[in-house]
């Protein structure tokens, strides 16, 4: 079978399967023959890069890219073992708050025990269960004497019979009850009208929460011996206007007094 070859193609014998080509003075000359392109004419032109032609892979290519990959994964590594790191250290300072937050805890519950500072923890909890226990009890036995305030205002008065019974003058002796809005003015009011009435305070106790205010008092008739007798309905009513008028005022007072129990010794207006 006869080769044939195109007019613009040199004749090539069969026998030499290829042959180099015709380079600009531009190119590089190699030291091997290259692979004879049969459609490419003879004057084609082939791009060099580095020794070699640009459709061939280097070996430093290859060599440069197994490097990045060995780089990446040693990265990789070193920021799993970074993140390790700091998660320990974030866990180790986490427990040390908790054992300083609960030592803190502790040294408080010691200054609520005497002579605590060489118990160790179960011990320092039991006493301070037991101290607990007991103060509530005390509290429960003290709030069985006090009223709390109501949310009403309200006026009690009864005759007290049994400290009638043990008196010596026979004096009339009266209990009375005031529950109203806590203000500065109450006590040095309440005093006045129960001046007005000629009747003296025996005893007085003040119970206040959340803003109300209940006066709880015993008062005495002074005169009795007289024979003038204040009766309660009168003591009543007197205490309703009181009432009514401490209840009407919109006045807000910004005086204040630290104790409730320093209005008891407030100068009275005549």
């Amino acid at each position: 079978m006869e080769n044939h070859y195109s007019s613009s193609s040199s004749c090539r014998p069969a026998t030499l399967p290829c042959a180099e080509p015709n380079y600009s003075s531009e190119s590089l000359l190699l030291p091997w023959p290259l692979p004879y392109d049969h459609n490419a004419s003879d004057s084609t032109t082939f791009q060099v890069n580095n020794g070699f032609p640009s459709s061939w892979s280097t070996p430093i290519q290859e060599t440069g890219h197994e490097f990045s990959s060995w780089s990446n994964s040693i990265q990789i590594h070193e920021t799993a073992e970074e993140k390790a790191a700091s998660v320990s250290k974030s866990h180790s300072q986490a427990e040390k708050r908790r054992r300083d937050r609960i030592n803190a805890q502790l040294s408080i519950l010691r200054k609520l025990i005497p002579k605590s500072d060489k118990m160790d923890k179960a011990a320092l909890l039991g006493s301070v269960i037991d101290h607990v226990k007991d103060l509530k009890g005390k509290a429960t036995e003290v709030s069985k004497n006090i009223t709390i305030p109501t949310e009403f205002d309200e006026v009690t008065v009864d005759i007290d019979e049994s400290a009638d019974g043990n008196s010596k003058d026979k004096n009339i002796f009266i209990r009375a009850s005031v529950c109203c809005e806590d203000r500065p003015e109450v006590f040095s009011e309440l005093i006045r009208v129960l001046k007005g009435l000629k009747l003296s305070i025996v005893r007085a106790d003040i119970a206040s929460v959340g803003g109300r205010v209940k006066n709880m008092l015993l008062l005495c008739n002074k005169d009795y011996k007289e024979g003038k007798v204040v009766s309660v309905s009168t003591i009543k009513q007197a205490l309703n206007v009181f009432l009514s008028r401490i209840s009407s005022s919109s006045m807000p007072s910004n005086y204040r007094i630290r104790s409730k129990r320093q209005r008891f010794f407030l100068p009275s207006h005549n």
